[in-house]
């Protein structure tokens, strides 16, 4: 793990509480329209986890993270500040092109079959990034301003300064992490093709 970091990846508030309660470990992405080309790309192997309330969609997620989502609206961070308190390595990413494989996962993420069908399509080329994550919970929470460049609809965010990661604790460990991650790769990894690597 680095000792610093000056990256983010926006997400869903109500994701990240899943992440960060060891109940997910994954991320299914597309891309921003602000990112480049509108495609997502795993740019950093690490990064803080920017919480995200606008665009949230009670039709998008399972019935059963509704309350979560209404609790965090109803609380939100002022405006003008974000609070990072989770902390995220990549441990492998690759693009699925089949959304049976997708469909596979249900239950593994708080997106509802219509969402992730509906992110699936989008766009020109249908696909989706699954990104599996060990999530780290920081000891202490950041509260940092919030700058003009984090708005809109982008992926990443340039912190502008690095940030200490130090007393970092995984939110699962070794064991629980190692079963999930050999359960969906077993639901949803393409198998490596005779003479190349495996797609990411």
């Amino acid at each position: 793990m680095l000792e610093k970091n000056r990256f983010a990846l926006k997400e869903w508030a109500v994701v990240l509480k899943a992440l960060s309660e060891g109940r997910q470990i994954l991320l299914l992405r597309k891309g921003g329209l602000i990112d480049k080309n509108s495609r997502f790309t795993v740019e950093h192997s690490e990064f803080f986890i920017y919480p995200t309330y606008l665009h949230q969609q009670r039709n998008g997620i399972l019935p059963a993270a509704c309350e979560d989502l209404e609790r965090l609206l109803s609380s939100p961070p002022p405006d003008e500040q974000v609070m990072l308190s989770h902390y995220a390595v990549v441990h492998d990413a690759w693009k699925v092109t089949d959304l049976a494989q997708l469909q596979r996962l249900a239950g593994s993420h708080l997106l509802n079959a219509e969402e992730v069908q509906k992110r699936f399509l989008y766009g020109k080329t249908p696909g989706l990034y699954l990104i599996l994550l060990r999530i780290h919970q920081l000891p202490k929470p950041f509260r940092l301003p919030v700058r003009p460049h984090y708005a809109g609809c982008r992926s990443w965010v340039d912190l502008e300064q690095e940030l200490p990661t130090a007393g970092c604790r995984p939110v699962l460990d070794d064991a629980a992490f190692g079963l999930e991650i050999r359960r969906i790769t077993a639901l949803a990894k393409p198998p490596v093709q005779p003479g190349g690597p495996t797609q990411k």
